[in-house]
């Protein structure tokens, strides 16, 4: 009996920290000089960004940053996209995990204008 209990135990464990790990995919689209979606607002959990390149006739990218630190060594990382994204195609960044305060999204390569992510 305490063997079953055990196993019980280890599989609802496994079970909950797969939910715990599990991305929800954020689809972004740039067209010229600018994100289609101006802002976000998310609830803490773990993110990967779809970044879509929609005629904007060259490569786009990708930055998240906490707000007021937009500085290189501030950028988070993992939301770099994979690889930069061509014209008219789709490139996703790793998967990142957001805590509740604000940050700001833009592409340098573009460039756009900085938009807010609250996660709340």
């Amino acid at each position: 009996m305490k063997r079953i209990i055990a196993i019980l135990v280890l599989v609802l464990s496994v079970s909950f920290q797969a939910k715990a790990q599990e991305a929800k995919t954020i689809s972004l689209e740039q067209t010229k000089g600018e994100f289609t979606q101006k802002g976000l607002t998310l609830s803490e959990g773990t993110y990967i960004f779809e970044i879509s390149n929609k005629e904007v006739g060259h490569d786009v990218g990708f930055v998240l940053a906490p707000k007021g630190k937009v500085e290189a060594e501030n950028h988070i990382k993992n939301a770099y996209v994979t690889s930069v994204v061509k014209n008219n195609s789709k490139s996703t960044s790793k998967k990142v995990t957001l805590k509740k305060g604000e940050y700001v999204y833009f592409c340098p390569l573009n460039p756009t204008p900085q938009y807010t992510l609250t996660v709340e």
